[in-house]
């Protein structure tokens, strides 16, 4: 079987829906999408708070895994990406923030021509919809609605804030405004308390349009080239293979895992890796899979004083009636995920923004819902945001289902490894201060024995997890292990373009799901030809000490535990 279209889209993530939208606008273009995951309908995508299940099953989730990861003592990382309609954004963990603004100047400054802050700015505004409403920063009437859930209802929340100001942080109105440096609420993507994912904002309002086609459980097996253009991809779906035939361009946004495994078993990527896993190289291209990067963090837990956390809350009958008045009324604890405040800081004074994010969670259990702590605790969750670790996403074979080799090489630097031991003792300090007196009891996780560098080292190797961030694998820029240009074009290849967080140069400072959004709504102007949104003038905060002290505000309280 073979059709024809001008576009095709290969992977319904947080950028491919976004892609699949805003190209099929033009009813004068066919678009296709090619997504091996199906229906993103269920109640446990669908309920913000249900997002663990989703997040740690297989039916929406490719469940990768690391190899031996060896500044881990060789242990293997969960490594979750969304195979479903809506990607990473329906299982990952609703969390929206966007970066600090340096982060995408740092991008320009490395060859990612033209995606400064100033130029991505209007694109964050232009795909999103925030809750209170439109300003130099925030975008009203973008299809991505964004909120603050709950407006830290749970006293936990304010407590932590206020510990960080008294530990001598300044609070921020708005991390994803003039100033991300400080404390304050985290947002989310939730519209009337229900995930708002880019298949509900995006791919569900253009699947009426009768020039896109969008085809589920479709496994793509390669990119076919002639010569040096691409010119169509295969795929298997319903038990045949097929083929679809590409008039324009074939867009990669099968994210930072899918898109380098794809390039490789269509015969692009490093020489060596490509024939020593059998596969013919038809373009060599040295970066494709390299520059992995993830934010990774540990869990600092206590048990709380008073019985107010989402602990007393993981009984089955609890779950039921949180579910149930989710279900009826789009209310009550079911619409949150529970990221409600947190924080960015500097680790050391020298640095121009922050690289420390802080995420509060008023409860003491891990990410898959497992080994919740018996009685009430809180926990923060917390690591460096600009790792400079470095690993790999290598194939095995052409096998498509053969997932392949993934190594971040976590801890492999030093720098690393010291922001770990600056992130635990910087957050005790914090959870020291008189604002968490009268909630704070003893200190569950790593355990107040544990001090020393030593110590602290085989805590973190011992526990350290996936944040589930990763990117960086067909990075944007213009040396030779670049991947793709600043167009996102494959570099020597026609007619083929990676639009995910895989072609992030670094990683911002903060969640990804809004930067890839982003992303992709300024490279659809792009594919289209259509002029780029203005600059903007907007000023960018700068925290009081920046260069002088690591804090940005004079310590109201006690500075250490």
């Amino acid at each position: 079987m073979q059709e024809s279209f001008d576009y095709i889209i290969i992977g319904a993530g947080s950028a491919g829906c976004v892609l699949a939208n805003r190209l099929s606008e033009d009813p004068t273009v066919s678009v296709l999408v090619l997504e091996f995951g199906g229906s993103d309908k269920s109640i446990f995508i669908q309920m913000p708070t249900a997002l663990s299940i989703p997040m740690n099953g297989t039916k929406y989730n490719w469940r990768y895994e690391t190899l031996p990861e060896p500044g881990l003592d060789g242990r293997r990382v969960n490594c979750p990406r969304g195979k479903v309609l809506g990607g990473s954004s329906s299982i990952n963990g609703l969390v929206y923030m966007r970066g600090h603004p340096r982060d995408f100047d740092e991008w320009a400054s490395l060859g990612a021509k033209g995606w400064s802050y100033a130029n991505c700015l209007p694109y964050f505004q232009k795909a999103e919809s925030w809750t209170d409403g439109g300003d130099t920063y925030r975008g009203s009437n973008g299809p991505l609605a964004t909120n603050a859930g709950n407006r830290m209802k749970n006293p936990l929340y304010k407590a932590f804030v206020e510990a960080g100001h008294q530990a001598g942080y300044i609070k921020t109105e708005d991390p994803n405004g003039y100033m991300q440096e400080g404390f304050g609420a985290m947002h989310m993507t939730v519209k009337d308390g229900v995930r708002w994912s880019t298949a509900n904002a995006y791919l569900r309002p253009a699947l009426e349009r009768p020039n896109l086609k969008v085809i589920t459980h479709a496994m793509t097996r390669r990119i076919l080239l002639n010569e040096k253009r691409a010119v169509g991809v295969e795929y298997d779906w319903n038990g045949a293979r097929h083929t679809a035939n590409c008039r324009r361009e074939v867009v990669v946004s099968a994210g930072p895992i899918g898109s380098p495994h794809l390039l490789q078993r269509s015969g692009i990527g490093p020489g060596a890796v490509l024939s020593g896993a059998g596969v013919e190289v038809l373009h060599e291209l040295p970066g494709v899979g390299e520059n992995l990067q993830d934010h990774a963090e540990v869990y600092i837990q206590y048990a709380c004083k008073e019985p107010i956390t989402l602990n007393g809350k993981m009984g089955l009958f609890s779950k039921f009636l949180i579910g149930a008045e989710w279900f009826f009324f789009k209310r009550g604890l079911g619409v949150s995920n529970h990221f409600e405040s947190g924080g960015f800081i500097r680790s050391d004074a020298s640095l121009a923004w922050p690289d420390i994010q802080f995420h509060f969670l008023p409860a003491a259990v891990r990410y898959d819902g497992k080994k919740p702590l018996k009685g009430h605790g809180f926990m923060v969750l917390t690591g460096p945001n600009k790792p400079k670790s470095r690993g790999y996403v290598r194939l095995r074979s052409a096998d498509p289902a053969e997932h392949p080799d993934i190594l971040f090489n976590y801890l492999d630097r030093e720098e690393d490894r010291e922001g770990f031991r600056r992130c635990l003792r910087l957050t005790r300090e914090i959870i020291a201060q008189p604002a968490m007196d009268r909630y704070r009891a003893d200190e569950i996780a790593p355990g107040k024995d544990v001090q020393s560098d030593d110590e602290i080292d085989a805590f973190v190797r011992k526990t350290l997890e996936s944040t589930y961030h990763p990117c960086g694998t067909c990075r944007m820029g213009e040396d030779d292990m670049a991947v793709v240009d600043s167009e996102l074009r494959v570099r020597g290849v026609e007619g083929l373009r990676v639009i995910d967080s895989s072609v992030f140069p670094t990683e911002p400072n903060a969640n990804l799901n809004a930067p890839t959004i982003m992303l992709a709504e300024r490279a659809c102007d792009m594919l289209r030809g259509r002029p780029l949104l203005p600059a903007s003038n907007a000023e960018v905060g700068v925290a009081p000490g920046v260069g002088v002290t690591q804090r940005s505000a004079a310590p109201t309280r006690k500075t250490s535990p």
